[in-house]
């Protein structure tokens, strides 16, 4: 008997099986993985590097890395970047784990 039900429980596990892969995830569907605006931060350029590719910021909090404000050294993603913004200016940036700026552009 316990053999029995032993094969009926495992049956029925592997029967509900490719329905549960098939669901994995299913609480998060339809909803963004990370809101792009707690990643974008406020600051000011302190200085523009281009030779090294960096540039110093004065930041607000980096909620996305759980950072809170202060004026660091990032370097950037793409060169491309550092042509966008000069000392003194107000931006809106993004940076990622790896403390690179991705994206920048000019405060509104």
């Amino acid at each position: 008997m316990k053999a029995i039900l032993a094969t009926l429980l495992a049956a029925s596990c592997l029967a509900a099986a490719p329905a549960m892969a098939q669901h994995s995830g299913h609480d998060a569907h339809g909803q963004p993985a990370a809101s792009a605006a707690s990643d974008t931060t406020d600051g000011e350029i302190k200085k523009v590097d281009k030779p090294s590719g960096k540039l110093t910021i004065k930041h607000g909090e980096l909620k996305n890395l759980g950072m809170g404000a202060m004026t660091m050294v990032f370097k950037v993603k793409d060169a491309a970047l550092l042509d966008k913004v000069q000392a003194g200016d107000k931006v809106r940036f993004t940076v990622d784990k790896t403390m690179t700026v991705t994206a920048i552009e000019a405060a509104k």
